[in-house]
């Protein structure tokens, strides 16, 4: 695997995943690209992860697309049906966090901008620093949004607050991203945040998470499809072992020790 995404093990079930180009501001370069694909693959087939944590090395969690290669081809190239058969796949591998069957929690420890906003926005929980902005200045670099920013931004703030970020460019600070939606929290350290959260997600029912985090993905499509899913989910879970231990220790007033069976 490339260095220039780390993937570690902080932890039982935890796994980190640092991007590792503090030098262009992790900018999502064609080989920051296939590196992320790699670790996201690993993490996928690791039956013993149960919450990964997404990072920026250095100062900033992601500034984004690298759209440099616009530049470096032939006029022929850039053209709206090659940049749409692009695009795509490009959207599809950094909005990975959505399809993992795991909760995935970011670390955002400095700015994210446009695409790096949308890789925030595709993780389940997000903690920030001091430093942290979120940005989605598309338009203002002379683009649309890209990378689900019209779908995710409204889910996470609300529609009014999306077209505020998404029509004016402004920088959301961590106070105020706790306060819209961004953050779940701020606080000196957006990692130690992060994998404290992550820490206590690892320490619940593999089985029980894993169904929960399909069944807010089911949810949008409203109330009548999120009971169809819970009325087949919870009778999965009511016939693990995991729910005799979760009981047993409640009863028992100690940690339950969960084994995902």
């Amino acid at each position: 695997m490339s260095d220039a995404v780390l993937l570690t093990e902080p932890g039982p079930g935890l796994r980190l995943v640092t991007l590792n180009r503090p030098a262009v501001r992790n900018a999502m370069t064609a080989e920051l690209t296939a590196a992320w694909v790699d670790a996201i693959e690993a993490v996928r087939c690791d039956d013993e992860a149960r919450v990964l944590v997404v990072t920026g090395a250095g100062n900033t969690f992601c500034a984004g697309a690298d759209l440099s290669w616009l530049d470096q081809g032939a006029a022929g190239d850039v053209t709206p049906d090659r940049l749409r058969d692009r695009m795509l796949p490009f959207y599809r591998s950094w909005l990975a966090p959505r399809e993992l069957a795991i909760p995935v929690v970011a670390a955002v420890n400095g700015p994210a901008i446009g695409a790096g906003l949308c890789l925030a926005l595709a993780c389940d929980l997000r903690y920030a620093g001091p430093d942290t902005v979120f940005s989605a200045p598309f338009i203002h670099l002379g683009t649309h949004g890209g990378m689900g920013a019209t779908w995710l931004l409204p889910e996470a703030v609300g529609v009014a607050r999306a077209r505020d970020m998404l029509y004016t460019g402004r920088e959301v600070g961590g106070q105020r991203a706790v306060e819209w939606g961004l953050a779940t929290d701020v606080g000196d350290d957006a990692l130690a945040l992060a994998l404290q959260a992550a820490e206590r997600i690892a320490r619940a029912a593999p089985i029980a998470t894993r169904l929960t985090k399909a069944g807010l993905e089911r949810s949008v499509a409203g109330l009548a499809e999120a009971l169809q899913w819970e009325a087949l989910a919870q009778p999965v879970t009511m016939a693990t072992a995991d729910l005799h231990e979760g009981v047993q220790a409640r009863r028992e007033r100690r940690p339950p020790r969960f084994t995902g069976t």
